[in-house]
C-alpha cells in the first residue's frame, strides 16, 4: 500500500503563526551529498533547498506546482519561474547538520510573489535569499496570479 501524506504529516514541513508573523519551516539534514570534499555544505545545495522550502510552503497553502501545471487553480496551465535571487551565504553549514529552511511572504505583484527565505540552525543563519517568482503559461507569458494563488499567498 501506497504511503498518504497523513502518514508523514511533517514531511512537507509545517506552517508556523507566532509572534513574527507566519512562515514555511521545512527541516533538512545535511548528508554527504550536500558536501563538498571538506564536509562544508556546497553553494548549490542551498538553492535546492529553498526550492523545496518554495514548493512544500506553497503545497501546505493549498495550491502546489501539478495544481499550476494542470490548470486546477486556473484558467489554463501555469508554474512559477525564478525570475530573480538575491543570496547571502552567511556561515558554512556541515555534514549531518539539522537546518531549517523558512520561506516568508515579503510582496505580492499582479503576475509575480516575493518571498524571504533564510536556512540557519538553532538561530544562526546560514543562508539568506530573497527570490521574486513569476507565474507563467506553459508558452512562457507571464499570468495574472489566479485569485485561488493570491488569497492562498495573502493568507500568509
Amino acid at each position: 500500500m501506497a504511503p498518504t501524506p497523513s502518514s508523514w504529516p511533517d514531511l512537507a514541513g509545517r506552517i508556523i503563526d507566532d509572534e513574527t508573523g507566519r512562515r514555511h519551516v521545512l527541516p533538512v539534514r545535511v548528508y554527504f551529498e550536500d558536501t563538498d570534499f571538506a564536509q562544508v555544505v556546497y553553494h548549490a545545495s542551498y538553492v535546492r533547498w529553498c526550492e523545496r522550502g518554495r514548493s512544500d510552503f506553497l503545497r501546505l497553502l493549498g495550491t502546489d506546482a501539478r495544481r499550476l501545471i494542470d490548470g486546477t487553480d486556473s484558467h489554463e496551465p501555469a508554474a512559477f519561474v525564478v525570475r530573480r535571487m538575491n543570496m547571502d551565504f552567511v556561515r558554512p553549514g556541515r555534514m549531518d547538520d539539522v537546518l531549517e529552511v523558512e520561506t516568508r511572504v515579503k510582496e505580492l505583484g499582479g503576475a509575480s510573489v516575493t518571498l524571504d527565505q533564510i536556512v540557519s540552525r538553532d538561530g544562526t543563519r546560514f543562508f539568506e535569499a530573497t527570490v521574486t517568482l513569476v507565474l507563467v503559461s506553459v508558452s512562457g507569458k507571464p499570468l495574472r496570479l489566479s485569485n485561488v494563488v493570491r488569497e492562498a499567498f495573502r493568507s500568509a
